[in-house]
């Protein structure tokens, strides 16, 4: 079995979202998941627990699945097919209670999907990597759900660690698909308070995984900037996200990502404007665009967002 032992780098100039740095973790512990039971109303849910967490390490990204629970939770309805989700929890930092962690959740179907398309187009990256067979009975006892977790997490340390594998569009989709189609969703029916905690759950993730100027980070970043900003009354983080915005754009020179610049300074000042703040820089900004001949009427940062990755949220 292959079991990665190496792990990318921690990258010195990331921000987390509350500007505090991330220091490196590592870690694997083979270990076992104890069951137990919680009542949610009048359903009872199996939930799982590793009861070893995964030791400090050295250097890199730190996978964790501390939980498991089985779905649906009326286990007295046959007809219904049930299935486990696994939480995934990813730091990078020694910090075992790390505030900044981001956490997913994916079943096994998922993993599967990742491990399949990373074998089709990486045959010789993946060769070596033995990935849990679909099992038909047993399917939820403890001793099951404790293998597939410590092999997931290890699938998860070895793609992440492989440059190829982690910047591929599989891997990406992978992390946050799932979440950001639900976040998209939210802000289509104007729910911006509820897409805004799942946006910035992705960001932290990717700001993790990702270089902080890289495409896939900003993207989510503006995203989250946008539903905090496109209410009434803009949400409380707003201002933090927007100032994060500009400082990872001061030097961003791919030419997709500039085409949300201007829309983002449009957007700081009129954020600035409601919180009663001095606009004066940004506006400065603006003018030395506009002096380019470059035009600053142009689209709203959702609509700009829209046309580089068309997804459900109005544009």
């Amino acid at each position: 079995m292959y079991v990665a032992t190496m792990r990318r780098s921690s990258n010195p100039n990331a921000e987390s979202i509350d500007e505090t740095d991330d220091s490196p973790v590592e870690g694997l512990e083979e270990g076992t998941l104890a069951i137990g039971s919680r009542t949610n109303g009048r359903n009872v849910i199996d939930i799982w627990k590793n009861p070893a967490a995964r030791p400090a390490i050295t250097n890199g990204i730190h996978f964790e699945i501390p939980y498991a629970r089985v779905m649906p939770p009326d286990s007295s309805n046959t007809s219904v097919k049930k299935f486990v989700v696994y939480d995934i929890i990813i730091r990078h930092d020694q910090a075992a209670s790390e505030q900044n962690s981001a956490v997913i959740e994916r079943r096994y179907t998922h993993f599967l999907q990742l491990y399949t398309n990373l074998k089709r187009d990486h045959s010789q990256l993946m060769q070596k990597v033995d990935f849990p067979k679909k099992a038909f009975i047993g399917n939820f006892s403890g001793e099951l759900i404790a293998e597939r977790s410590n092999a997931f997490e290890r699938f998860l340390d070895y793609v992440v660690s492989t440059t190829v594998l982690r910047e591929s569009a599989h891997f990406l989709a992978f992390l946050q698909e799932i979440e950001l189609d639900q976040a998209c969703q939210l802000l289509d029916e104007r729910r911006n308070e509820q897409a805004v905690p799942i946006l910035e759950n992705c960001f932290r993730l990717l700001n993790k995984i990702y270089t902080d100027r890289s495409k896939c980070v900003l993207l989510v970043l503006c995203r989250l900037l946008a539903a905090a900003t496109t209410s009434p009354v803009p949400h409380p983080f707003a201002e933090k996200f927007a100032e994060i915005a500009l400082r990872r754009f001061d030097h961003v020179s791919d030419a997709d990502l500039l085409v949300l610049y201007v829309p983002l300074l449009q957007t700081c000042v009129h954020l600035w404007w409601q919180r009663g703040r001095d606009s004066t820089l940004i506006t400065e900004r603006l003018n030395g665009l506009e002096m380019k001949g470059i035009n600053t009427k142009g689209k709203t940062l959702t609509q700009a967002i829209h046309a580089l990755d068309p997804r459900g949220e109005t544009n």
